[in-house]
């Protein structure tokens, strides 16, 4: 065992890859908690009309991160391979090829809202209020993912710090200008898109040209293969985000169930998935921080090493979000009547609290096994486990749980199915490393 192999350093090096991204993912959720709170003093129908955009806002992150573990994946090998200058034009065929992927998205659903609103269950009367909101939002979601894709080019080449420090600083920069154009101004409800659209931009104004700076990005692509270079990224990218857009059809599927309770339980079910994102940001860190190193020991055929680095973040994961879980628990009234003012809502979201944070760590564990899948060279396993962890489990128990109570039972079937995806996800897992053994063996 080499020095980097033992499990302090291995710890060490997990600890040192994730940091800067566990603060930063952890200011993108401060702002959007702060988008929530500022909303809610506006009332109960403009945080339903925010409650509806939450499966259309994973709909576009589902997009963009599929494609950003494509970036992080070809030019991390690319690099390796020693091709610099051939890593440099992929960096901007994913800028190029990412903005107008995602223009075309938001440009879709802003064609298509009245009937995407009507099918997740909006009530007649929300339906203005969010034409008002929608096209600002859309800009600011297409902002956001221009700037996730220079995130994604800082990561394959290792470095965490500089895209930490951005979410940082562009997140701080939201939270300042939300109480200023929503109340000041008297923006109202779009004021907290064109605050978020600001915040993004000012973010692309300091990544970019760091890129640029560092030679990490160039957009003379037709010095390329466009062809195989397109198919390289779609053969990566097509599996990956298929996976990371299964969350958002099941929420819509969600939303759905929930919006037959009436807008107060839509707005409550929002502020609650809003504090789930929040909640599982030290997953989301690892989800980021991991890949590169499962990529690199793969690379040297260390199984184990992965095993042992693997097996260290899952326990990690199950204690930390059973934490959270305790927090939520004991913080379940203070919390539900800070966020909103609405009797109703509040009562909901206290009940949300009390039963769906349990299930964090399942949750956890199983995005961390579709991004190590992924790094793996797993695509196909880590679509699967997504599709089996939303159609086998969360869904099915959230219909069962509607079907035997009320909201409550609804909730209780989210906290079962994500405890039996968690464990689902792991022995998948396992499967597929055996196999992988196996393989390398031979």
């Amino acid at each position: 065992m080499t020095p980097t192999d033992q499990p302090d350093n291995l710890s060490r090096q997990l600890f040192t890859m994730t940091w800067p991204m566990l603060f930063g993912v952890l200011s993108l959720m401060t702002f959007q908690l702060a988008d929530s709170i500022f909303i809610g003093q506006l009332g109960r129908d403009p945080l339903a009309a925010l409650g509806f955009t939450v499966p259309m806002q994973q709909l576009i992150t589902g997009l963009q991160v599929g494609l950003g573990i494509a970036t992080t994946a070809i030019i991390s090998r690319t690099l390796g391979a020693g091709d610099e200058d051939r890593a440099v034009r992929l960096a901007g065929l994913v800028v190029v090829t990412g903005a107008i992927l995602v223009c075309l998205l938001a440009i879709g659903l802003w064609l298509l809202r009245d009937t995407i609103m009507t099918l997740l269950g909006a009530e007649e009367a929300l339906l203005p209020l969010i034409r008002l909101y929608w096209m600002p939002w859309l800009v600011a979601a297409w902002t956001g993912a221009v700037l996730y894709f220079g995130y994604s080019i800082c990561r394959s080449h290792g470095d965490t710090k500089l895209p930490g420090l951005v979410m940082v600083m562009a997140s701080l920069l939201n939270i300042a200008l939300d109480p200023l154009y929503i109340f000041v101004f008297g923006w109202g409800l779009p004021g907290a898109p064109l605050a978020t659209i600001t915040s993004f931009g000012v973010g692309c104004l300091f990544i970019y040209p760091a890129l640029l700076r560092r030679g990490w990005l160039g957009f003379d692509l037709f010095r390329l293969n466009l062809g195989k270079a397109l198919r390289q990224l779609a053969g990566t990218m097509a599996p990956a985000m298929v996976s990371q857009l299964m969350p958002p059809m099941a929420a819509m599927l969600a939303t759905a169930l929930v919006a037959t309770f009436g807008s107060a339980a839509v707005a409550a079910w929002g502020l609650g998935t809003r504090l789930e994102f929040f909640s599982i940001v030290v997953v989301l860190a690892l989800t980021m921080s991991m890949p590169p190193m499962v990529g690199r020991l793969l690379g040297q055929g260390d199984i184990a090493t992965i095993r042992r680095l693997v097996r260290l973040a899952v326990r990690f994961i199950i204690l930390w979000q059973l934490g959270i879980a305790v927090i939520w628990l004991m913080a379940s009234g203070v919390v539900s009547e800070l966020f909103t003012a609405d009797r109703q809502v509040s009562d909901v979201l206290g009940e949300y609290l009390l039963r769906v944070p349990l299930s964090y760590s399942g949750l956890g564990v199983c995005m961390l096994m579709v991004s190590v899948n992924n790094a793996l060279g797993l695509p196909l396993r880590a679509l699967l486990i997504s599709t089996l962890r939303l159609f086998a489990c969360y869904l099915p128990m959230l219909w069962i749980g509607r079907q035997l109570g009320d909201i409550t039972g609804l909730m209780t079937g989210a906290l079962v199915g994500n405890l039996m995806a968690g464990v689902m996800a792991y022995l998948l897992y396992r499967q597929g490393m055996g196999e992988l053994r196996r393989t390398m063996a031979h």
